[in-house]
């Protein structure tokens, strides 16, 4: 399934209740990028949505307008296992039309300047291929 407007962006009603439960549970490292590069159209004039339901799963940050896709990991998705779970949902998301970028929390809460300036590249990136 490709995303775009005639589907709500893959929009999945389904997990609407556990995207809000998780929207009221963010990490510290969600809170802060949320707070400080995402919220209130602060990146570049482009407004984000927190954990969005979007196919299968549960986006940490989605722009719809530029099929943006902004992951934050944990600890959580260190293991082999889980590293093959979010490749695989990766694919399915690009496959979808989304751009997926990454950041480890560490990364969010140590080099926030950097986080943005990557953000903002791949937005600047997004932007000339339209």
């Amino acid at each position: 399934m490709k995303a775009d407007k005639s589907n709500y962006h893959a929009y999945n009603n389904n997990l609407r209740k556990f995207a809000n439960s998780n929207r009221h549970k963010a990490t510290k490292a969600e809170a802060c990028i949320w707070k400080y590069i995402l919220r209130a159209k602060k990146m570049k004039g482009y407004g984000f949505k927190r954990q969005r339901p979007v196919l299968n799963y549960i986006a940490d940050f989605m722009c719809q307008e530029l099929k943006l896709i902004i992951e934050i990991d944990g600890s959580s998705h260190d293991s082999p296992e889980a590293f093959e779970k979010d490749q695989l949902r990766q694919k399915k998301l690009e496959q979808a039309g989304f751009t997926v970028i990454r950041f480890t929390n560490s990364d969010v809460l140590t080099q926030m300047d950097s986080v943005r300036k990557a953000i903002a590249a791949t937005i600047s990136h997004i932007e000339n291929e339209h």
